[in-house]
Order: structure tokens, then C-alpha cells, then sequence
């Protein structure tokens, strides 16, 4: 009898499925993929080995104290966290037996695989991820707060000098004493070569055995050799039962600066000369290294153009119209944006900026004008090695020595010669094509229509640039329950090449967008900002997500009125490889309308036919990019067909004099696309409704325009011995020059941008003590 016990106790041990090391994975009879917890299919140890932690999110340098959520520990459990695989942090168990990590100082942003142990480092059998996020986008209540920023890094140079402040929360540091501690950063070895490196290295500390007071005062002293060589760095405050420059123990840290307030005796005697000798051996550095700006992406010409091509720009967060043009290195300009994607070779950055006409700023006008970037501010994936680490790479190549010659010096033309702003003679803004409403489309080459089949279909398609945009759409429903013979756009899915799949979707309740990435849901809740797998997505807000691919293109997704409003932006080399439900993007509207087997729909009139045409874009489950995490998603989309030939929606506009609503709705909808804002207000019984395809349609119109090509002469140099009036250079502007006083102006006093890209007039030349004749 105790033999059969045995057995059956072992036999119980073998069929019982356990989610240890197995998690994203699918068992026989119970499931470790995220999707278990709407599905309710999850292996009962799902939460103790597929761990979520809060918060989810910190900086690049480390030092955020994380709790694992659900999993129990015991106190005797003696805790490892091992990030990416090889970085290791120790751990803690707290009184509540909740397990605690560490992040570690990373050289990159994104997720990072996470794996804790419980027996000293010997098995890691939970898995997570971590976020690592960019220093600059990260929130400030999580930083030591440098008090008056400016001070600190002029600090040395004339009349700068006394005291330097700093604050932090408390409770970020759980300790009763913390130690002040200055980190520097470096890189070493030969540019572009395997040596070259990065390396964050403890220097020393400010104070040690200071109350945790949230505060910190000290008057900066000069530092010896080799101390003062590290000319960028952070304080970090930590408890002070670690001994000095312990890595990767709880912390918080200030931004990254420029340590002018440390910098050797020399600096303080005569900071111009010493910065001056600094930027001169800048100079010839670079005239040493590979030239990256022939590959690096060219500046929009307007900032209407910045702001709308989200694909490939976005708000570069030291210079935001949005939160008051707080422009410290671009003085004059309102608005910059860097270029989202690192050029491909040589990991550079391109950084637009925009006065408030806006115009673009040029280098050769003003300290203030656009520059690009030996090294991407953002980074680069791989990240870890120069150029590609992400802020500091960018400190070390462009910033830097943005203080050397322009900053602790009057020296900016060696750097402006190094660093010449773009000026968007090259610039080609790309295409908008949308989807809105009850849906209704525009292509990108403007053909507009309508399709309210039921089911998931191909937004939009390029096999040779392997982007795939699919969108799901399902029945509108009522507020009294009943459903309406028309749809809306209920999910959009996307991939390009192997990059994490993004879906974005209708939430629950239908007032929010959920975010997907690869099936798990996202939380925007700590960061606005994420760095996945060949794939950015940005979401300021949870009626907000914008998509942007290594390609360039853009996808913006707005909640509005219960809809979804989708927008594609496509950059110039997607032109004749598109295919789906937004045409063919070749700047012929009569080729848009193509079924996927090649028959072309003429008759744009047709409601039927465009319904065919509509259909025929219905996706496949082997190629679907869809999640399906509940029954209703599984029973009306996985196991059902693609297309539902049985919903057959109406295709015209219900007119009845009598209808309550008819009036309403001729008030609302009005000029061009109001025939979509009627339908949607009378089918879906919904002023709302019909206002926000009103809405979505009106923002669609304004994009296009922002996006229209704009003609530039390119940058009109003032001539020798002379000076220009004027900063605008493109089509229908006027530049007018003239000559100093000793000087007499020869050719023309005029030079007006033509559209053929060309300045009007002769060359204009001012000529020493000469009469005009």
C-alpha cells in the first residue's frame, strides 16, 4: 500500500505543469503566455515564475529598488537578479515576504530580460523584463534635482562660483545616512574600432555619512589628476552602509552634466583659453574621423512638417513648444526634433529646430540653428558600444564640445564647421493615408471610400519593405445593446521585418487604447516612451499611440468618439510597393482601389463593388498578427472567417425627414466630408460619433497640407564685407543684401526664392572704396 502512495504521489508530481523556466510558452493542458489571464487557462504556478515587478521602469544608472509582484519568498531566500543574462544585482527579502531587486547600470535603453534566484545565484528559475530608459526621458520625481542647472556647468568660468544645491525624495534612498558620490563617463580605444568603449567609473565622494535630509550643499573644489579628465558625469546618492563606489546598490542620481566644477586649476584661471585649446583638439579629432553626414536623414523644411512626420521625427525634449520652448542650446528657436532613427553606418543623429514663424534655424545664422550628431542622443540598437550608448556617446562627441567652442568660448565656427545644419533641399515629406469612422478611408494618393465589412483585413502591405499594417473591425453597438449594420475599426496590428509585433486596441471600457507588445500588455502608466524590438512607440496619453518602424514609417493611432482613427505615414521609398485596403502609393489615385488578386475596382461610386474590393483584403490565420485573449475574439475572429460574408452593412445614408436626429445632424456635418459624418451620426445614433469622424477627417486634411512639399533655395551666405536681412529661404522669400560702410554693393541688392529652387538675381559682391559704374 505505501508503495502505491508513492507511485501515485510521483505520477501526481510528473502530470502536474509547472510555468518554471517555461514562461511565454503553451503546456498540453495549461498555458505560461501572458493571454492565460483573460483566457483563465493559466498553470496554476503562472504568477510564482512569470513575475511582473513594480515600478517596471528606471534609469540607465541604475539603482531602482523593484518588488516582485505575487510571487512569494521566504526570508531565508537569499536573492540574485541577473539582467540581459550576465549583469548581476543582489536582492532582498522584506518583511512582508515580498522579493526585492536592484537594477544595475546598463549602457542601453529598452527591455531587458529578467531572471531572479532564490538560492544564491545557483538556479534562476523566475523570469520578467526590466525597463531601461533614457536619462533625459526620464520622469524628473525619479532624479536628484540639480538646483539652477546653469550654474553648475559654467561653474569656473567669469563670475560663476559659490555654493552648489541639490535635492532628492527621501524615499528613494531607504536609509537614515547616504554617502554623495560623483560617477564620471569615458570612452577609450580607437573610434569605430572593437577596442573603442564606453565606461562609467566611480571617482569620488562629495560626502559621506550625510543625513538623509533630501538635501546636499558643498562649494566645489578643483580636482587632481586624473580626476579632472572626466568631463562628464552624475552624482549618486546611496546608503551609506555600502562602501564608496559600490556598484549597482539602491540609488538615485542627478542628470548627466557637464563637470565644469571640477575641472583642474587651468580651467579656472582662464576657462576660454583652456576651453579654446580643448575645441582646437576637437577639431582635429574629427577631421581624423569618417565622415557621417552624407548619410544622415535631412532636416523637414517647416516646423508644421516636423511636427507632422511622426514616422521619422519626434519632439527632441530639450527644446518643446509644449512645455514653453525652454531652448538652452538653441537660443531663438521654439521647437526642435531629433530624427527617430540612428543613420545605419555610422549611429548619427540629425536635430531640426524651428523659430516661431516657423522657419527653419541654421548654424550659419544663429548659435541657435539645427545640428547634427556624431552619436545619437537616443542610442542605437545594439546600444552598449560607442557610438551607439545611449545619451552618453552623445555627450562625449557632440555636447562637449558644444562647451569647448561655443559655451566656455567664443569659438563657435569650429564647431558649426563640423556640425553645418541640413537645409532641406532633400527633404521629401511622406504620404498620409487614414482610416476613420464607421470606417471610411483615404488613400494615400487621396482616393476616399468607404468599407464596413466585418472581420480583419490588410490596412496595408509591403512585401519588399516586409511592413504589414492588418486592422480588425466589428459591429457597431448602441447604447441600447443593439447592433448596427455598419463597423469600426476595433484593432490594428503591425510588424516590420522581425520586429516585436504592436497591436493597439479598443480597451475595456472602450474609453482608453490598450497597447500590445507581442501579446503581453503594455503599460504607459511610469513611461510615455519604449524602445522594443525594431520598433518605437510613443503614447503621451491613453487616447494617443504613435508606431515607428527603422523604415521610417508611422502609425498614428487617436481614440476618438468610441473610434479608432488610424494614420499611415509612408516615407518616400515605399513609393509602387504598397498594397491593401490604402492603395498603391504611387501618386495615381486610379490604381489605388486593387483587389489582393490583382482586379481593379474603376468605379469609386460602386458601394458594392468597393465592398468586394474590400473583402478581398481579408487576412489568413497563418498570417495574422491579431491576439486573441478572450472567447468572444477567439469565436467571432480565430475560428470564424476572416471576412463574415453574412454581415451586409448598409451602404447609403438613412434619409427620413421625421428622423429627430436629421436636423442635428445638418448642423454638425457640413463642407467637405460631411457626407461621412452624416452617415456615422444617423447610422450609429450618435452625435458624438459623427463629431469625432468629423474631427478625424478635418485633422487628416490639415496633415496632408502640413506634409505638401515646400520648394527650398537652400542658404544664402551674406556677401564679404557685407550683411543680409532675411532668414527664410524658401519659395517666395526675400533676401536683401547689402555692403558695410567703406564698401559698394555690386549685382543685385535682392534675391527672392523661386520654385525652381533657385535664387533670383546676380551675384552680389561689395567692393572696397570703388564707385558703382
Amino acid at each position: 500500500m505505501l508503495q502505491l502512495k508513492v507511485l501515485g504521489w510521483l505520477l501526481c508530481s510528473v502530470v502536474k505543469k509547472s510555468c518554471e523556466g517555461k514562461c511565454g510558452g503553451k503546456l498540453e493542458s495549461c498555458s505560461c503566455h501572458a493571454t492565460c489571464i483573460s483566457l483563465k487557462n493559466c498553470c496554476e504556478d503562472y504568477g510564482e515564475y512569470c513575475v511582473n515587478v513594480t515600478p517596471y521602469s528606471g534609469s540607465i544608472f541604475g539603482g531602482t529598488d523593484f518588488v516582485v509582484l505575487k510571487a512569494t519568498f521566504n526570508e531565508s531566500s537569499q536573492i540574485i537578479c541577473r539582467f540581459n543574462d550576465e549583469i548581476k544585482t543582489v536582492g532582498y527579502v522584506d518583511t512582508d515576504s515580498r522579493g526585492h531587486c536592484i537594477s544595475p547600470l546598463l549602457y542601453e535603453t529598452g527591455f531587458v530580460p529578467l531572471q531572479i534566484s532564490t538560492d544564491n545565484g545557483t538556479t534562476f528559475s523566475r523570469h520578467g523584463a526590466w525597463l531601461s530608459v533614457h536619462p533625459g526621458k526620464l520622469d524628473p520625481s525619479f532624479k536628484a534635482t540639480i538646483i539652477n542647472a546653469t550654474q553648475w556647468q559654467y561653474y569656473g568660468t567669469p563670475k560663476v562660483g559659490g555654493p552648489l544645491d541639490m535635492t532628492w525624495n527621501t524615499s528613494q534612498v531607504r536609509a537614515e545616512k547616504v554617502n554623495i558620490e560623483l560617477w564620471g563617463y569615458m570612452e577609450k580605444g580607437d573610434p569605430y574600432s572593437e577596442s573603442w568603449q564606453g565606461k562609467w567609473e566611480y571617482l569620488y565622494s562629495l560626502g559621506r555619512d550625510q543625513p538623509n535630509s533630501g538635501a546636499f550643499r558643498f562649494v566645489p573644489k578643483t580636482a587632481g589628476k586624473p580626476f579632472s579628465d572626466w568631463e562628464v558625469g552624475c552624482l549618486r546618492i546611496s546608503p551609506s552602509t555600502h562602501p564608496d563606489g559600490t556598484w549597482n546598490v539602491q540609488a538615485v542620481w542627478t542628470d548627466d552634466h557637464a563637470l565644469a566644477w571640477h575641472l583642474e586649476d587651468k580651467f579656472r584661471q582662464d576657462s576660454a583659453v583652456w576651453a579654446l585649446d580643448k575645441c582646437k583638439a576637437w577639431d582635429q579629432l574629427e577631421e581624423t574621423l569618417p565622415d557621417f553626414l552624407s548619410e544622415i536623414i535631412d532636416c523637414p523644411c517647416t516646423l508644421a512638417q516636423a511636427r507632422a512626420d511622426t514616422g521619422r521625427f519626434h519632439t527632441d525634449y530639450g527644446c518643446d513648444i509644449e512645455k514653453g520652448s525652454v531652448c538652452t542650446y538653441h537660443p531663438g528657436s521654439v521647437h526642435c526634433v531629433r530624427a527617430i532613427q540612428a543613420s545605419p553606418k555610422f549611429a548619427a543623429g540629425q536635430q531640426c529646430c524651428y523659430d516661431h514663424t516657423g522657419a527653419q534655424v541654421l548654424t550659419d545664422d544663429s548659435i541657435g540653428g539645427s545640428t547634427p550628431d556624431r552619436a545619437h542622443d537616443w542610442g542605437s540598437p545594439p546600444f552598449v558600444k560607442p557610438p551607439r550608448v545611449p545619451g552618453f556617446s552623445h555627450w562625449v562627441y557632440d555636447v562637449l564640445s558644444f562647451y569647448y567652442c561655443c559655451l566656455w568660448s567664443d569659438n563657435c565656427h569650429y564647431y558649426f564647421k563640423r556640425r553645418p545644419s541640413s537645409d532641406c533641399r532633400t527633404y521629401q515629406a511622406p504620404k498620409a493615408g487614414v482610416v476613420f469612422g464607421d470606417p471610411h478611408f483615404i488613400t494615400f494618393d487621396g482616393v476616399s471610400y468607404s468599407f464596413n465589412g466585418k472581420g480583419e483585413y490588410t490596412i496595408m502591405v509591403s512585401e519588399s519593405k516586409e511592413l504589414t499594417i492588418q486592422g480588425r473591425t466589428e459591429p457597431v453597438i448602441l447604447t441600447n445593446g443593439s447592433m448596427v449594420k455598419a463597423t469600426k475599426l476595433s484593432a490594428v496590428a503591425m510588424r516590420e521585418g522581425t520586429s516585436d509585433i504592436i497591436e493597439v486596441r479598443l480597451g475595456n471600457p472602450q474609453d482608453h487604447l490598450q497597447v500590445l507588445q507581442n501579446q503581453t500588455s503594455l503599460s504607459f502608466s511610469e513611461q510615455s516612451w519604449m524602445d522594443l524590438k525594431g520598433v518605437f512607440v510613443f503614447s503621451p496619453n491613453p487616447t494617443n499611440v504613435t508606431v515607428m518602424f527603422p523604415s521610417g514609417a508611422g502609425v498614428e493611432l487617436r481614440l476618438r468618439g468610441g473610434t479608432m482613427t488610424t494614420t499611415v505615414l509612408l516615407p518616400e521609398v515605399f513609393k509602387d510597393i504598397t498594397g491593401g485596403l490604402l492603395g498603391k502609393m504611387n501618386g495615381d489615385p486610379k490604381d489605388d482601389l486593387v483587389t489582393s488578386d490583382g482586379q481593379t475596382e474603376s468605379d469609386q461610386g460602386n458601394a458594392e463593388g468597393l465592398f468586394n474590393f474590400g473583402a478581398s483584403w481579408a487576412i489568413l490565420n497563418e498570417s495574422t498578427l491579431f491576439t486573441y485573449d478572450s472567447e468572444r475574439l477567439l469565436n467571432s475572429y480565430l475560428h470564424a472567417p476572416k471576412h463574415d460574408a453574412s454581415f451586409r452593412p448598409v451602404f447609403s445614408i438613412p434619409e427620413d425627414p421625421n428622423d429627430p436626429l436629421d436636423s442635428q445632424a445638418s448642423e454638425l456635418c457640413s463642407g467637405e466630408g460631411s457626407l461621412y459624418c452624416r452617415y456615422d451620426t444617423l447610422m450609429a445614433r450618435s452625435l458624438e460619433m459623427g463629431n469625432a469622424t468629423r474631427v478625424s477627417f478635418q485633422s487628416h486634411m490639415s496633415v496632408v497640407e502640413d506634409l505638401e512639399p515646400v520648394v527650398s533655395c537652400g542658404w544664402l551666405s551674406p556677401p564679404t564685407n557685407g550683411k543680409k536681412e532675411g532668414t527664410r529661404y524658401l519659395q517666395g522669400a526675400v533676401v536683401k543684401l547689402s555692403c558695410d560702410s567703406g564698401y559698394v554693393l555690386w549685382g543685385s541688392e535682392e534675391h527672392t526664392c523661386l520654385g525652381t529652387g533657385q535664387w533670383s538675381g546676380e551675384t552680389t559682391t561689395c567692393v572696397a572704396g570703388m564707385d558703382h559704374r
